[in-house]
C-alpha cells in the first residue's frame, strides 16, 4: 500500500543503514507477510454477493489479530465495484455485487514490523475488459520485479511497470510510484517511483504494486512484498496472482 501523498516525496529522509534490515528483521516482516497469505485464503471463503465491504474489512482484521498480529500495519482497504478505481478506497456498506472486482489491500504487525499485500479477485464471472486490464497489471508487476536487485535504480525498476502499463494504453490511469520500503512504518524509503534515482540494496524490503484505475468503471492493484538480493529478490507474498473469479 502506497501513500499518494509520498508517491512524489524523492528526498530518502530515512538513513541508509535503516532501509537495509536485519536479519531478524527481515524474518519479522517474513512472518508479518505469511499470516497475510493466510488471511487472503480465508477471505476468500467470506466473499459473495451481499456481504458488505466493511464486514469484510471487519473479518479481515479480525483474523489477522486472531492469529497474532500486534494490531494492523494499517486501515484495511476493502473495496468493491466502481470503487476500485480509487487507490485508496474505504471500506463503505456497499454490499459485493456479481460482476464486481474486489481490491483487497492490508497487513499484519509482527515483532514490530509490517506486511504489506494487495490482491484483485472478481466475483461471479469477469469482464473480458476487467480480465484485459488484470493481466496488463500482473504483467507489469512481473517486470518490475525482475527487474528488482542490488544496485538497480528505483526509477529503472518503476519505469519496468510503467512502461508496458503505457504500451498498453493505460498510462493516465496509473497515479502513483511502484512502490515503497517497509519496516516499522508501512510506508519507509526507498520509494520507488519515476523520479528517485538511489540505488537499491541488499536486504532492503520493497513493495511492487502496480495498479490501474479507470473512472467511473473498476480498478486492478496487484502487490508483493520482496527482499532485495545480490541475485534478484524474494518474494515473501505466496498468494495466487492469477486472477481468481469467485
Amino acid at each position: 500500500m502506497t501513500n499518494i501523498k509520498e508517491r512524489t516525496d524523492t528526498k530518502e529522509k530515512t538513513p541508509r543503514n535503516r532501509m537495509v534490515k536485519s536479519p531478524k528483521a527481515l524474518l519479522a516482516i517474513a512472518k508479518a507477510e505469511a499470516l497475510g497469505d493466510a488471511c487472503f485464503s480465508y477471505i476468500l471463503t467470506r466473499i459473495a454477493p451481499g456481504v458488505s465491504e466493511k464486514a469484510l474489512a471487519a473479518e479481515i482484521e479480525k483474523f489477522l489479530t486472531d492469529n497474532g498480529s500486534e494490531g494492523l500495519a494499517f486501515p484495511t482497504i476493502c473495496v468493491s465495484g466502481v470503487s476500485t478505481n480509487e487507490p485508496h478506497g474505504v471500506p463503505s456498506d456497499k454490499t459485493v455485487e456479481t460482476g464486481d472486482l474486489v481490491v483487497l489491500d492490508f497487513g499484519a504487525r509482527i515483532d514490530g514490523y509490517c506486511g504489506d499485500m494487495t490482491r484483485t479477485v472478481a466475483v461471479g464471472r469477469a469482464s473480458s475488459v476487467q480480465k484485459n486490464v488484470y493481466g496488463i497489471v500482473l504483467r507489469a508487476q512481473e517486470a518490475s520485479i525482475a527487474a528488482l536487485r542490488d544496485g538497480a535504480r528505483c526509477d529503472f525498476v518503476d519505469r519496468a511497470a510503467r512502461g508496458i502499463i503505457e504500451e498498453s494504453g493505460f498510462g493516465d490511469y496509473y497515479v502513483h510510484g511502484t512502490g515503497h520500503g517497509v519496516g516499522k512504518h508501512v510506508h519507509e524509503n526507498p520509494r520507488i517511483n519515476a523520479k528517485n534515482t538511489h540505488v537499491l540494496l541488499e536486504n532492503m524490503p520493497v513493495t511492487v504494486e502496480p495498479g490501474i484505475y479507470i473512472p467511473e468503471k473498476f480498478g486492478v492493484r496487484i502487490e508483493d512484498l520482496l527482499i532485495v538480493t545480490k541475485f534478484g529478490s524474494v518474494n515473501l507474498t505466496k498468494s495466487e496472482k492469477k486472477l481468481i473469479v469467485l
